[in-house]
């Protein structure tokens, strides 16, 4: 028996080719989707490569505003009514709303009008960039923005346990689960360049420490040299150097901070696996991660990686057997951690192959299959909740 194709419709605030953890993800579901024989729309803010491209059957481009501090990234506009005279001319099966800005809310809303399912994904945790940022009472509203966002969806998809078990805590509701994958062709040891790490300064046995990463407050960097320098001081007579690949508004800070690192900027495809491959051991001091991509990148190349014990590492690192891990917000557990892993060859060695063939297992494929069947399911749930204000508490749920 055949099953029968879905008509489904993906909203979101970044796609590639910009360069993110979101945007590389939702590429993937999406051409994983369409491989799979489902019609999937795209609605997404206009990029700088659509200004002479209409929108057609599968892509619904919108107007975008820039987001302050992130050059490339964008807001999508609030797009009601657009979206509401086109689903009623031609009316998806589901929708998978992956961001919560003004096209996300106005895309719930339009569906919640005509009735169709929703499933929205958790991607990014903007609750704790507002503590990052030392906006506190900012981050109380932006949780209760979220909360009441998401149960207004049939299913809510997070990436990890961890974050399962954060939001559930926050009393949203109707949660499941929806890991990530890695194209572990593409990122793979065998793609280490001699030439590229003589231009970084290093030989055959020396340390190359390597990041990868948006380069932004948010993403806790001012480990990676309180780190970097324990690992010198406690192994003088190593040459060690540390790398770091991205971009963002914090570089200017990091590069005087750290003026003997090898900055290589934003690195895309087959140079971004080369950059991995040519480094030994990846730093990753995030604590605002729903998941963490480049923990598998760096795994799938063959990195030992020093990570916090939560999301993707948690998910797919065993501590001391294919990287190590340290407890969340702890910096001295963090440097030791790294410490340990190059205190003998032998150990780093031995993580790194343990690290590739635990991620050469974790393709997208097996993912791209579970997020179908979700969606499926969906469609035969013909509870809708309301939309209410999300400035209207619910009087039973307690808040944060």
């Amino acid at each position: 028996m055949t099953t029968a194709s879905l008509h489904i419709t993906l909203i979101t605030e970044t796609y590639p080719p910009e360069i993110n953890g979101v945007a590389n993800t939702l590429g993937r579901l999406c051409d994983g989707l369409r491989a799979r024989g489902h019609q999937v729309e795209l609605v997404r803010p206009r990029q700088g490569i659509d200004q002479s491209r209409p929108s057609d059957d599968e892509l619904l481009l919108c107007r975008g505003w820039p987001l302050p501090g992130y050059p490339g990234l964008q807001w999508g506009q609030s797009s009601m009514h657009k979206l509401l005279r086109r689903w009623t001319r031609q009316r998806p099966d589901v929708l998978y709303i992956a961001t919560e800005g003004p096209l996300g809310l106005s895309a719930l809303r339009a569906a919640r009008r005509l009735g169709i399912s929703v499933v929205s994904g958790f991607h990014t945790n903007f609750q704790q960039y507002s503590n990052r940022y030392g906006l506190s009472l900012l981050s109380r509203v932006v949780m209760h923005y979220l909360r009441w966002f998401h149960n207004r969806s049939t299913l809510t998809l997070v990436p990890s346990a961890s974050q399962h078990l954060e939001l559930e805590r926050r009393h949203f509701e109707r949660l499941g689960m929806l890991s990530r994958g890695v194209d572990s062709q593409l990122f793979h040891p065998v793609k280490r360049d001699n030439a590229l790490r003589e231009s970084w300064g290093l030989e055959n046995d020396d340390i190359a420490v390597l990041h990868v990463g948006r380069l932004a407050q948010e993403k806790n960097l001012g480990l990676l040299k309180r780190c970097f320098d324990a690992v010198q001081d406690t192994y003088p007579r190593r040459r060690l150097k540390l790398i770091i690949v991205g971009d963002g508004p914090q570089r200017s800070l990091l590069e005087r901070e750290l003026p003997d690192a090898v900055f290589c900027g934003t690195q895309r495809g087959e140079e971004l696996a080369r950059h991995y491959a040519s480094g030994d051991l990846f730093l990753f001091p995030s604590l605002t991660e729903t998941f963490g991509n480049v923990v598998l990148e760096a795994m799938a190349s063959g990195l030992g990686v020093v990570a916090y014990d939560q999301a993707a590492a948690t998910q797919h690192i065993r501590h001391g057997y294919n990287g190590v891990l340290a407890m969340p917000g702890d910096e001295n557990a963090f440097c030791d951690a790294a410490i340990w892993l190059l205190e003998e060859r032998e150990t780093l060695r031995r993580a790194r192959l343990n690290a590739r063939q635990h991620a050469s297992r974790q393709g997208w494929a097996a993912i791209i299959e579970q997020f179908e069947n979700q969606l499926r399911g969906v469609c035969e749930d013909e509870q809708v909740p309301p939309v209410l204000s999300p400035l209207t508490p619910k009087s039973s749920t307690p808040h944060d």
